[in-house]
């Protein structure tokens, strides 16, 4: 651990230095907030009245809560030790909850809403209850997380963590966005190009990579035609412009109580994602010369979380990574409120329909390709190289679940999945006889996350010989099969969604039991072996 040499003249709210690491964090967040603008309209639907009204004020406010709460943090710790080379923790929109949310919780609800006769605006509303919920869920859990945080870390081997992460980042963050920089190859190779050059290659450039990056896509997108000049469009984005306050929304939390137990196999992995990624970060903060309090740190973190579903907000905040990259910066405590404060203020101004059409997400998309790779990279650099087999197939679940998203998608784009072709057993033949297999594609996506952390931690347990944790964990599976919490599937109008009932997932329940007894079997060989020798 690196030790900071006191200083006399205490810390400042805001020094030179902030400016840069300012510059950089808010570009982060400016990404995220374009992610939840283009993914609500775009793929959600969702009308501007509750995207600028309802979800962005929130998440303002949870932005402007939690950063000033860090700097706050960081500048009374300083200022205990007369140090003025504090760095507060970065802290926004925790991007894999983002697509994790949208994509396995908001769009199925609403997809099978509509295939059960529902009419748009019901089904929105019901989508969003669902976000609510979820973000609740991992907010409470992050607080939670906070009095038990070493027990998570002794209890889930790290390779089935972050291969379960790596797996969501590489399909629904790094591929969904590689696909997209190749349809439009000009502005998202160009960029790519700027981010492999500062972030790997460590190039300076007088203005961070992250803003050079922007600055270099706006300008092809504009030259290249991309951005939609329409004055109509502008117009649209403009009149969306004005102060919107927050509204509690303890009512529609309350509304969306059914929703809880059904998306239980994602929102309870991702709280435990987010605690233990924060951790990680704390102690990453640490080993630069920061040493935080893990529980008031966690605290904030959750409790922001829990403010922004209560307001209204589908998205949980987190600890950034990279702080060691904002302190090496010069970046000390006034980048982090600055950020806040920008940040929350555009939110509930409304000024981010207006900063989407000025920089297109394509303008910013290797950055989302950059942090899916950096989060794929870290699972197989921060565990054991014997445990990489188990991180590879971690990655699988996360994989067969964008696929199924995008053969479902494909399906619906060829007009299956409406009144009068719904989707049903007929689909399945069709495409096993081109060996696309999508009964097990969608098995795989029904509790994607468990199923992700429960083989990952099999492999670990079986590389060690530790065959009655495996078996334990293959049992933990069956059950989890059984009542449908992973596995079980059916068909609805137009998508296929989880099933919830006793011995449901039958099927899969007998095949983790046999797992279960072959792990047993090799628990008992190597206990004969270890006691005839």
């Amino acid at each position: 651990m690196i030790s900071p040499e006191p200083s006399k003249s205490g810390p400042r709210w805001f020094v030179s230095g902030d400016l840069d690491g300012f510059l950089g964090l808010s570009l982060d967040n400016l990404i995220q907030i374009l992610l939840i603008l283009g993914l609500c309209r775009g793929v959600l639907g969702y009308p501007d009245a509750l995207v600028f009204g309802t979800i962005l004020p929130a998440t303002g406010i949870s932005l402007l809560i939690g950063n000033g709460a860090y700097a706050l943090q960081a500048y009374r710790l300083a200022q205990r030790e007369g140090r003025s080379d504090r760095t507060a923790l970065p802290y926004g929109i925790n991007t894999v909850s983002l697509f994790a949310y949208i994509f396995l919780v908001m769009l199925p609800v609403k997809l099978t809403a509509l295939g059960q006769g529902l009419d748009e605006a019901s089904a929105v509303r019901l989508s969003w209850q669902a976000g609510l919920v979820a973000c609740l869920g991992s907010g409470l859990i992050e607080a939670c997380g906070a009095f038990c945080a070493g027990w998570l870390r002794r209890w889930l081997p790290r390779a089935a963590l972050l291969s379960t992460l790596a797996g969501i980042a590489l399909g629904y963050i790094a591929l969904g966005f590689l696909l997209r920089t190749y349809a439009q190859p000009l502005v998202g190779l160009a960029v790519l190009a700027v981010i492999l050059a500062t972030y790997y290659g460590k190039v300076r450039f007088p203005i961070p990579g992250g803003l050079l990056a922007v600055l270099v896509g706006s300008a092809l997108a504009w030259s290249s035609g991309l951005i939609d000049a329409n004055p109509e469009r502008w117009a649209q984005e403009a009149a969306q412009i004005g102060w919107r306050s927050p509204q509690l929304q303890l009512g529609s939390l309350w509304d969306a109580r059914g929703q809880l137990l059904p998306w239980l196999g994602v929102i309870v992995p991702m709280g435990l994602f987010n605690v233990l990624g924060s951790l990680q970060n704390i102690e990453s903060a640490e080993a630069a010369g920061d040493r935080y309090p893990v529980r008031s740190s966690l605290l904030i973190n959750g409790l922001g979380t829990v403010v922004a579903a209560g307001l209204g907000s589908c998205f949980p905040t987190t600890i950034y990574i990279g702080h060691p990259g904002w302190k090496g910066m010069g970046a000390r405590i006034g980048y982090s409120w600055l950020n806040g404060l920008l940040m929350g203020a555009a939110c509930l101004l409304g000024l981010f329909g207006v900063v989407g059409q000025i920089v297109p997400i394509e303008a910013g998309m290797a950055i989302v390709l950059y942090i899916g790779l950096v989060i794929t990279a870290q699972a197989f650099e921060a565990t054991p190289r014997a445990h990489a087999p188990a991180v590879a197939l971690g990655l699988m679940p996360g994989l067969a679940g964008w696929g199924a998203l995008l053969i479902k998608a494909g399906l619906r784009a060829g007009g299956a999945g409406s009144a009068e072709t719904p989707f049903g057993p007929g689909l399945l033949e069709g495409l096993q006889q081109a060996d696309v297999w999508a009964a097990g594609a969608f098995a795989l996506e029904q509790g994607q996350i468990i199923t992700a952390m429960l083989l990952a931690a099999m492999v670990v347990y079986a590389i060690e010989q530790r065959f009655k944790a495996a078996c334990l964990a293959a049992l933990v599976a069956a059950a989890c099969s059984w009542f449908g919490v992973i596995h079980a599937w059916q068909f609805s109008a137009s998508d296929t969604t989880l099933q919830l009932g006793w011995g449901v997932g039958a099927a899969w329940a007998q095949g983790y039991l046999a797992m279960a007894a072959v792990f047993a079997a090799a628990s008992l060989k190597g206990r004969l072996t270890r006691n005839g020798s």
